[in-house]
């Protein structure tokens, strides 16, 4: 076993490369994954032994993100998610490779075994991906063949997962970080918007800033609108312009 692992680690030294590059073509998380998943299936696919990937991650405050190599593949991991149930979430959960020999004679999740009848997929592998903090992901494979994952090719799966985990935190720091960029920004050009439209009245009615402002956040309650929008509608009315440029505009 000792020697299988290796050579694994060996085989797929060139993945996480791969991956910083995907990461840095993929401008969002989302189309990371899919590029991800369709790698993945490529890479763990072998004569005989085509496999289909499906990739699910979840992130604190974020929907689940689920993506895929093939239409098949979507479909087997969005019946897990409606179900609540199934290989890939029990691999997820519990951090552990889990393997499906043969779907016609599984006996957990059998509402889930029940409703992916007829997919044509009859083996499955889940194995987990290694990430930071709460963040959860697992990567999927499916075969159309019975027992299609064993000894080596499981050896194999969780060899690539491991590096697979590096490219994907990876993603997800970036992803983190323009989430918080843009965040920043959005609130920035918000606070703009309300102190243009504060001086504004200011200006009109010749009263405090304090005064102004609660002539906008009155308007706010009352209408159940929100305040920069209340705002912007102050400044627009004032110019003629609809249009309210910051300096955070890019």
């Amino acid at each position: 076993m000792v020697a299988a692992d290796v050579s694994n680690h060996e085989v797929f030294t060139d993945v996480a490369q791969h991956l910083q590059d995907l990461v840095l073509d993929s401008p969002e998380v989302g189309q990371f994954l899919d590029e991800l998943a369709v790698y993945s299936a490529a890479r763990l696919s072998s004569p005989g032994r085509e496999v289909s990937c499906g990739i699910s991650v979840i992130r604190h405050k974020k929907a689940t993100t689920v993506a895929s190599s093939s239409p098949c593949a979507h479909a087997m991991d969005q019946l897990q998610h409606k179900y609540g149930d199934g290989p890939c979430l029990t691999a997820m959960r519990g951090m552990v490779t889990v393997l499906v020999p043969d779907l016609r004679l599984e006996g957990r999740w059998p509402a889930y075994v029940q409703a992916v009848k007829g997919l044509g997929i009859l083996s499955v592998i889940g194995v987990p991906l290694q990430l930071e903090g709460p963040s959860r992901a697992v990567l999927t494979l499916y075969s159309e063949l019975p027992h299609a994952f064993s000894g080596q090719s499981i050896a194999s799966t969780e060899a690539f997962a491991e590096q697979a985990s590096k490219g994907l935190q990876l993603a997800l720091r970036l992803g983190q970080l323009q989430d918080t960029r843009d965040d920043m920004s959005a609130a920035m050009k918000s606070r703009t918007v309300i102190d243009l439209a504060t001086g504004a009245i200011m200006a009109q009615n010749g009263c405090s800033q304090n005064e102004a402002f609660k002539v906008l956040l009155h308007a706010s309650n009352t209408r159940n609108i929100k305040l920069s929008e209340v705002a912007a509608r102050v400044l627009s009315s004032i110019s003629g312009d609809a249009t309210t440029v910051t300096y955070f505009d890019e």
